[in-house]
Order: structure tokens, then C-alpha cells, then sequence
């Protein structure tokens, strides 16, 4: 349901992390039947689909992971455990404090023990260090795609780069065709549509978008900026850079340890 969950952990027992955060609107007025209708929409929707029970990814999912980000999504985490199988991340209130890490490194160790006892597949410590260097992997090429957006024309527009962030993460697939993308850039290619692929003119005005993230359904926000002349170079958000600027050592003596110290670190990467 967010950044805070380790997909580390959920590839090394043999899953596949997909992020179930809504931008449909269409599902929000049945949220509203059982949620208060000021909450945010990020939440409404998301529940929503569980409302209608559509075929959706979160319908399909084979254990929902949460983390205690905010109150509103404490109550949805609530309503849903009564009909799901789900496992609640529980992020430290305070982070300033001494053994805030230390507690946060627990929730980890926590949530690696119940996917090993629901799923019969135990993590080791090999097996986590093969799914850290693929996530390194695929924060790298993301970061090498958003460093394009510094060029004065950027070879693609902030939407597009939006759409190349996959729900699912550590698919290799993908992050093949990421190096396939990069090599198209570096060799002087531009998306349609581009900055770069515009010819003449001055250059646009560049906008950096942050707040909440921009999920699957809320794309129009950048729509609109970009459809005025301007282009999105920078998303410092969830569905931008905040999550992939920090990697994680391989090689680290405590894996779980080094992989809790990124997410840990995630509200401070801006």
C-alpha cells in the first residue's frame, strides 16, 4: 500500500510486490458508504475497490501489506482485515528518537517471519541479497531515466516518465527495456511529443511536482501542467524519485538490517 514496504523482502520469498494504491474515482462513492467522506481520495478509492470486489490487482492479491502512514488508512486496514488476509507494517511515530530504527528493523524481521510462515518459503540471506541487487538494479535505471529530465529539452515529458514506473517491481523484463530506453536516449532519440522532439521555440518552463503520489487514475494533474507548455522535469513524490535515490549494500553483514536502514531512511530522500 506504499513506499515503507520492503519489495526486497517479498521477492526473496518467491512473490511479486505490486503497489495497490487507487486513483479511480469511480470506486470512491462506495468507500464513502463505510468511510468518512472527508478523507483523502487516495484512500476512498483504494478502498472502494475492495467495496465493489472487482477484478482487481487488490482482489487478486494473495496477502495485502500495509503500513501505518496515517489515520485514515489505519480505519481502512481495519475494515479490510475483516475479509483479507493482510499483514500491517507498523512505521515508528517517532523517528527522531534513539531506537526508532532499532524498532522499524523489527517490524521487518516481523514481516519476513510471516511471509516465511504463511508461504512456506524461507528467505535467506542469499536469496535477499539477490533481490536487493535486482532493486538496486531497477532504482539505478530509474534514476539514470530521471536525470534526462535535467537536459534544458529532456528527451521525454514528465507523463511519460510517469508511465515508465511499472506497479510491479523487479520485473526483468522491464528493466531490460529500461536499458534499452537509456541507450535510445543517449544515442540522441526523443519520445513524440517531447521537449527535445519539438523543434524551435524557446524552452519550456520546467515544474517540480511534489506532495502526494501520483497514482494510476490521477495522471491529469501532470496532464494539465503539461498541456499548458510546460513539462514535469522533477516528481519528488512516491511515484517519482523519493523511493529509488538511496540503494542498499549487498554485502551487508544483517541484509534485513540494511534493507530496514533504506526504508527507514525514506521520509528524509528529497
Amino acid at each position: 500500500m506504499c513506499e515503507y514496504t520492503p519489495r526486497e523482502i517479498i521477492l526473496a520469498a518467491g512473490g511479486v510486490p505490486v503497489c495497490l494504491c487507487g486513483g479511480a474515482l469511480e470506486t470512491i462513492p462506495d468507500a464513502e458508504r463505510f468511510l468518512p467522506a472527508n478523507l483523502c481520495p487516495l484512500i476512498k478509492s483504494t478502498f472502494g475497490y475492495h467495496v465493489q470486489r472487482s477484478k482487481s490487482l487488490s482482489r487478486m492479491a494473495d496477502l495485502v501489506v500495509a503500513e501505518t502512514t496515517c489515520d485514515g488508512k489505519k480505519k481502512m486496514y481495519e475494515l479490510m482485515s475483516e475479509s483479507r488476509a493482510m499483514h500491517i507494517l507498523e512505521l515508528p511515530q517517532k523517528s527522531d528518537q534513539a531506537d526508532a530504527l532499532d524498532y522499524w528493523t523489527g517490524e521487518v524481521r516481523k514481516f519476513k517471519k510471516a511471509l516465511e510462515t504463511r508461504f512456506g518459503q524461507p528467505i535467506t540471506d542469499d536469496g535477499l541479497r539477490a533481490a536487493i541487487r535486482l532493486m538496486n538494479r531497477e532504482r539505478g535505471l530509474r534514476r539514470r531515466l530521471a536525470e534526462f529530465m535535467a537536459l534544458d529539452r529532456p528527451p521525454l515529458t514528465g507523463r511519460q516518465l510517469l508511465d515508465l514506473k511499472s506497479l510491479i517491481s523487479g520485473i526483468e523484463a522491464d528493466l531490460d527495456q529500461y536499458e534499452l530506453l537509456l541507450g535510445m536516449f543517449e544515442r540522441g532519440w526523443a519520445a513524440p511529443g517531447s521537449p527535445l522532439d519539438r523543434s524551435g521555440g524557446p524552452s519550456p518552463i520546467r515544474v517540480l511536482m511534489t506532495g502526494v503520489p501520483m497514482v494510476h487514475g490521477v495522471e491529469r494533474v501532470i496532464d494539465l501542467v503539461e498541456a499548458a507548455g510546460a513539462v514535469v522535469v522533477a516528481q519528488e513524490n512516491c511515484t517519482g524519485i523519493k523511493p529509488i535515490l538511496e540503494d542498499i549494500d549487498p554485502d551487508a553483514a544483517d541484509p534485513v538490517r540494511a534493507v530496514a536502514e533504506k526504508y527507514y531512511h525514506l521520509p528524509a530522500r528529497s
